[in-house]
């Protein structure tokens, strides 16, 4: 069973339960309505207008079009990748890409290219949602790379990447917020993030953060090395609600190799997260400090340590025990949500999440907040 087949019920849910929110919360049925919405299908033209009724064909020719406030809704089909964007939105007219139907948009290789990057986004204000970056038989190292400054990444299914590729101190990752363009206060939410990095790589990262930001609500598994990964100048990440699991390192929290700062990784809280089967757990590298919090984390069975905090660190409200998923694999395609009887039902933390998971469900107070990417 391929893996888009074993998350096609996960996705229906998934479209459903997010297309309220993409359309009303982020303001798209008004934007729809607007001049600057531009369109974007297999079956269009870039020598068209753009329009609903006349879209262009492909990303690219969408980018040199959008400008601050422009929302681009881009149909299910096949798209080529190596796509760069660097326009500038607004916090209050920001540049929006939208796959009109979840992971329905689905970004795969240029033949013969030899560029490194699924999407490069420069800009600042942008929102890139809904996509599949399919990263089989590329020589890509990264599927999304953020070089800009409050963007939005939100329910992508990022995955393949770098998996045919030679480790090397390059590195690479699923999912990258950069600082070296000066880009801070990025948020990625609620995407998937499978198989990433050759086998043993210690340099290929799932979500990788070097500024500040959040990373809430994903589900990783099958990285070479961190699930989520914190360096350079990271600092003000606020880590919640994640699942990471089958990968070498659960999340690691650190700072080094400095961009623009000194360091250390401080102000980071890391809470109600599930880190599960990895070598390592939950782990602070590097230069870090005294101001970073974990609480209330199920961290469980990582084979070389459960935790490693510095500076006198303590975890408090952790979770010991097995989680509990609906079906749990480390070869195929993981279900990792929680069955009834998981410990991480109500033993969350309200502090800094989202109200709604993964699947687009409100995190159900009355029962209070389930750890990790799936409230129950």
């Amino acid at each position: 069973m391929t893996i888009f087949a074993a998350h096609a019920k996960q996705l229906r849910l998934k479209t459903l339960a997010s297309s309220v929110a993409l359309l009303v919360g982020f303001g798209f049925v008004q934007a729809a309505q607007a001049a600057s919405a531009l369109y974007v299908s297999p079956n269009g033209n870039d020598s068209s207008a753009g329009s609903a009724s006349a879209p262009f064909k492909t990303l690219a020719r969408a980018a040199r079009s959008a400008v601050a406030g422009t929302t681009v809704y881009v149909a299910p089909g096949t798209y080529a990748g190596n796509l760069k964007t660097t326009a500038n939105g607004t916090a209050s007219a920001r540049i929006r890409w939208v796959s009109t139907t979840t992971w329905g948009a689905r970004i795969v290789p240029v033949s013969g290219s030899t560029i490194k990057v699924a999407w490069d986004n420069r800009g600042n204000y942008v929102d890139i949602i809904g996509f599949q970056i399919d990263g089989n038989n590329s020589k890509w190292t990264s599927g999304i790379y953020n070089g800009g400054s409050y963007d939005l990444i939100k329910s992508n299914w990022v995955h393949h990447i770098a998996k045919g590729v030679s480790c090397t101190s390059a590195g690479g990752s699923a999912i990258g917020v950069d600082s070296y363009y000066h880009g801070v206060r990025s948020d990625v939410i609620g995407n998937l993030v499978n198989d990433i990095g050759p086998a043993g790589c210690r340099y290929v990262q799932g979500i990788y953060i070097s500024t500040s930001g959040t990373v809430k609500n994903n589900v990783v598994y099958r990285v070479a090395e961190g699930g989520i990964h914190l360096w350079h100048d990271a600092n003000n990440v606020i880590i919640t609600n994640n699942t990471v699991v089958a990968s070498h390192t659960g999340i690691i929290v650190g700072g080094g190799d400095f961009y623009h700062t000194a360091g250390p990784a401080d102000y980071i809280q890391v809470r109600s997260n599930i880190v599960y089967d990895n070598a390592m757990g939950i782990s602070e590298q590097g230069r870090t400090g005294t101001h970073n919090v974990y609480s209330n984390n199920l961290v469980a069975r990582n084979s070389t340590y459960n935790w490693q905090l510095k500076n006198g660190l303590t975890h408090s409200a952790t979770v010991s025990s097995e989680p509990l998923f609906v079906g749990y694999t480390r070869t195929g395609t993981p279900d990792l949500r929680l069955t009834v009887s998981s410990p991480a039902i109500g033993r969350g933390s309200p502090i800094q999440a989202e109200s709604s998971d993964f699947l687009g469900r409100p995190r159900n107070t009355s029962t209070g907040f389930d750890i990790g990417a799936y409230q129950h």
